[in-house]
């Protein structure tokens, strides 16, 4: 408790700068117990599911853009890939300032919420917590797999991005 006390001024700092994401945000880690208690669940995107089950899956891949399609809908579930230039947000110095200091008190207010737990990790996979956040790990990680199986399917057959990667340029006319 005397860890929330102390945090209540960058809290409301970090309000002030970015109210309505550290509104939405403060809920979330505040209610970070009912994870490890496994009475809510982070939801799997079905296109990670599929990855999963098969993440070098080549059935509909015929054309370029179907492998677009697909690799569309990974970059929905999983946000842009790795080889992606950031997109430019238009933010100044103080407003990633702002929101440093909001990620860092939401950091603070998820650990103080479930620090009161004793034996927190026991609880996690007694529950099934544990066993569940490994689930949504191995399905991000199927994901990540997929898209780059696809992309490299997407450069085999000169496919232009995103059905390649960004830095690739198809020679001559690419296959639809």
């Amino acid at each position: 408790m005397r860890r929330l006390l102390l945090l209540a001024p960058i809290a409301l700092l970090s309000a002030c700068a970015a109210a309505q994401d550290f509104g939405s945000g403060v809920g979330a880690a505040a209610t970070a117990p009912l994870d490890d208690f496994n009475l809510r669940r982070e939801y799997i995107p079905t296109v990670l599911l599929q990855a999963e089950a098969n993440p070098y899956d080549r059935r509909n891949l015929n054309h370029c853009s179907t492998i677009a399609a697909e690799v569309g809908r990974l970059n929905e579930a999983l946000g842009p890939d790795g080889d992606e230039p950031p997109a430019p947000d238009g933010s100044t110095l103080g407003e990633r300032a702002a929101d440093a200091a909001s990620k860092a008190a939401l950091d603070a207010i998820r650990d103080a919420s479930t620090d009161f737990i004793p034996g927190r990790s026991w609880i996690r996979r007694l529950t099934g917590a544990e066993q569940h956040s490994r689930h949504v790990q191995s399905a991000i990680q199927a994901g990540r797999v997929r898209r780059a199986f696809l992309k490299g399917l997407g450069i085999q057959r000169n496919c232009a991005p995103p059905a390649s990667p960004s830095w690739f340029r198809p020679r001559g006319a690419s296959q639809r």
